[in-house]
């Protein structure tokens, strides 16, 4: 999930049409999936404008999908193919310590038990086993986001993140 403007955060965006009542089919960035329906109202972006609009839907399958307040047909629905979906951050469940969410890790500065600049986190993927960081620096780097064995320091506060990580990896 990324922050949009320093206050919305993406939690996805609209794949297509499903079926001919505009419902439409949604790929999800939170975890369970299906857990994004949860979080209504949604800000829709398309192009420069975010429209605000009530949602209900589930997990179909692999997919999820979506029926939008406002969407009542297929042409209405294909129309917002591609558009990204955004919630207010106070929607999201508060969690414990040691937890966070990718948009609060997102932009962060990694670094070595030593001090040394290893990058920015500019995306996390999910692989199964430990969440991945995506790091942008003078190369690019994946370092498993695997708490207390890998990442030894999460500083919020300072957006700092440290890590047991050998720079030449």
């Amino acid at each position: 999930m990324d922050q949009h403007e320093g206050e919305l955060i993406c939690v996805g965006h609209i794949l297509g049409a499903q079926g001919v009542k505009g419902w439409v089919r949604v790929f999800s960035n939170t975890s369970p999936r299906e857990n994004i329906v949860s979080y209504s109202p949604w800000f829709i972006e398309r192009g420069s404008e975010l429209r605000k609009v009530a949602v209900k839907g589930r997990r179909q399958g692999k997919n999820v999908i979506a029926s939008l307040d406002g969407v009542g047909d297929r042409n209405e629905a294909e129309n917002l193919t591609g558009c990204q979906i955004f919630i207010d951050p106070q929607q999201l469940p508060q969690l414990q310590a040691g937890e966070y969410y990718w948009s609060d890790l997102v932009g962060m500065t990694v670094e070595t038990l030593q001090g040394e600049l290893l990058g920015e986190i500019a995306s996390m993927m999910e692989t199964g086993a430990d969440d991945v960081m995506v790091l942008k620096g003078e190369r690019e780097r994946l370092i498993p986001f695997a708490v207390d064995q890998i990442v030894r320091e999460v500083d919020l506060d300072n957006r700092r993140l440290v890590v047991d990580w050998s720079p030449e990896y």
